[in-house]
């Protein structure tokens, strides 16, 4: 009882006063804020969607086997759990914008090595440190904009994360049909360099100023990010307020992650990660060509154009949506859309293997894919990581961020690793798996996850801690 009276003080106070919102024209430094650590978001989805159209020539060029293959584009999961289980204590312990630096640095040296490769140790290597860069860059850039932006605004710039992971993705995909793979990996640095350039103009995350009691930087980072005459003292009074109130709290670890005040939270974190990952989308992502292929195109260029042609206006989509229909209506939509897609794949290869029509074994390939990218992209892709950001306080951020994260990057890791081969054992008999894993999703999200639309960091954590007391 003592406990969540605590918690009910802290709590009270938030939701009884009113905060006023940032005006449009004193958003400029939050916007340019945003651009900048999205950079980093735009180097996730050139990271993952690279091994798709390069594969074909990489096995050409070094004359790599099928197991060889499936490990350098496995290996990136395996990178970035790396950078998973250090994301959280790193970007603690020098900040967010300095993680972030440390994040580009790691990726530049994984690609000049790819780059530059001519067996396939120093490719498996590139591949490795790059992954460890986006493992980093997978936590640290959702907390990022989280801790900037107002809560009116949070969830449809936390989403611009999803959206230009979308466009990496998509631009990988395009670039890879008419470029080689060499070249593709130099493009591959371009944007970390563009973030180390900019993150020398925007300000450090206010919360993270506070929680190591840098009062006059938080203060001073503060106003910058909602304007020079813009009245912060209540916003700060907040903060400041919970940020004590956590400070009051022993230092943490992984095992008090799983306290009863924290369970709601790591079961809605974790749950979401592992329905994300075991759903199918990085097994999509990885070999989009070579699914397409089986399906019986004549080759994967098509459908992978189709698809970046579908993720952009998706994605952006649920960037328009996530402040107005909130994150619960989204997610529910959008794994739907995603069960569908895979139901509607493995009907094709089911089909194929009973010699059924080759135009319509296409056309439900092509229809299921799009299905899948499209409304994955919608909310799959992106909510699940504002919602990491948004429901656990900063006590405990750093902690469960890495957990999170390596929850997801492990399940990444078994998918791509692991969906060659179960291919070779049932193609339709794989989509049928992750069309269940995506229907679960639909009750999992119905059931456990909170919305958080319109609520401040500070309330969502405090009532997250309160539901189990």
């Amino acid at each position: 009882m003592e406990a969540k009276e605590e918690g009910e003080m802290v709590v009270k106070p938030l939701m009884q006063r009113e905060r006023g919102s940032s005006s449009p024209s004193s958003l400029w430094m939050v916007v340019a804020s945003t651009a900048i650590a999205v950079f980093g978001s735009f180097e996730f989805g050139i990271s993952v969607g690279y091994s798709s159209p390069s594969q074909s020539g990489i096995m050409h060029d070094l004359n790599l086997s099928l197991p060889q293959y499936s490990l350098f584009g496995s290996i990136l999961t395996i990178g970035a759990m790396i950078g998973a289980i250090l994301s959280g204590r790193i970007a603690d312990l020098i900040g967010r914008r300095c993680a972030m630096a440390v994040s580009d640095i790691l990726c530049i040296i994984g690609w000049v090595s790819i780059f530059l490769t001519k067996d396939i140790m120093w490719l498996d290597l590139g591949r490795l440190s790059v992954g460890c860069g986006i493992g980093l860059l997978s936590y640290v850039v959702p907390v990022y904009i989280a801790e900037i932006t107002p809560k009116n605004l949070r969830g449809g710039f936390a989403a611009v994360n999803q959206l230009m992971i979308c466009c990496g993705g998509s631009l990988a995909y395009l670039l890879g049909t008419v470029l080689t793979w060499r070249i593709l990996a130099i493009i591959g640095t371009f944007p970390c360099f563009l973030q180390l350039l900019g993150l020398i103009f925007i300000p450090e995350s206010p919360r993270w100023l506070a929680m190591v009691g840098k009062d006059h930087e938080f203060e001073a980072g503060l106003k910058r990010l909602r304007g020079e005459h813009s009245d912060v003292s209540q916003e700060a009074e907040e903060i400041m307020e919970f940020t004590v109130s956590l400070q009051k709290l022993p230092q943490s670890g992984m095992l008090d992650l799983f306290q009863k005040k924290y369970l709601h939270a790591v079961i809605v974190g974790v749950g979401l990660m592992v329905l994300q990952q075991f759903g199918g989308v990085n097994a999509i992502c990885f070999y989009a060509s070579e699914i397409f292929v089986s399906a019986g195109f004549s080759s994967g260029d098509t459908g992978m154009i189709a698809m970046a042609a579908v993720q952009i206006p998706m994605t952006t989509l649920g960037v328009l949506l996530m402040d107005r229909s909130g994150r619960r209506p989204l997610l529910m939509i959008s794994a739907a859309g995603t069960c569908i897609g895979c139901f509607l794949v493995g009907i094709s290869f089911m089909l194929k293997g009973h010699e059924f029509s080759k135009e319509l074994n296409t056309v439900l390939a092509m229809a299921g894919i799009l299905t899948y990218t499209g409304s994955f992209s919608l909310g799959m892709g992106g909510i699940p990581w504002v919602i990491m950001s948004e429901i656990f306080p900063l006590n405990m951020k750093g902690t469960a961020g890495s957990l999170v994260t390596l929850v997801s990057w492990v399940g990444s890791w078994i998918i791509s690793y692991t969906f060659n081969f179960l291919m070779m054992w049932s193609s339709a008999g794989t989509f049928f798996i992750f069309a269940s894993i995506c229907g679960l999703t639909v009750l999992f999200v119905e059931r456990l996850v909170p919305e958080t639309k319109g609520r401040t960091l500070e309330e969502i954590q405090a009532s997250m801690s309160l539901i189990l007391q």
